[in-house]
């Protein structure tokens, strides 16, 4: 795969002037969240049914022991 010349990276670039992260350090804030921690991107209207973290956990484990009762009674079929 060749890299796009530098030119045509300028002409695609969106970045406003104002915005300069010359003394940015990558990574700053990547120690915050623990290793196992998986982030996701929730659709607007599904992170507004849900106020915090928690409440999203726990309706996953409640979709998750349905699926697992649903399963074993497939299986048991």
């Amino acid at each position: 795969m060749s890299k796009a010349p530098k030119q045509a990276i300028k002409d695609d670039d969106e970045m406003r002037p104002e915005y300069d992260f010359s003394n940015g350090i990558r990574g700053k804030y990547t120690n915050r969240f623990r290793p196992d921690t998986v982030m996701v991107t929730l659709a607007p209207d599904v992170a507004a049914a849900f106020p915090d973290a928690e409440s999203v956990n726990e309706a996953l484990r409640v979709l998750i022991k349905a699926a697992r009762k649903t399963s074993k009674k497939a299986a048991a079929a």
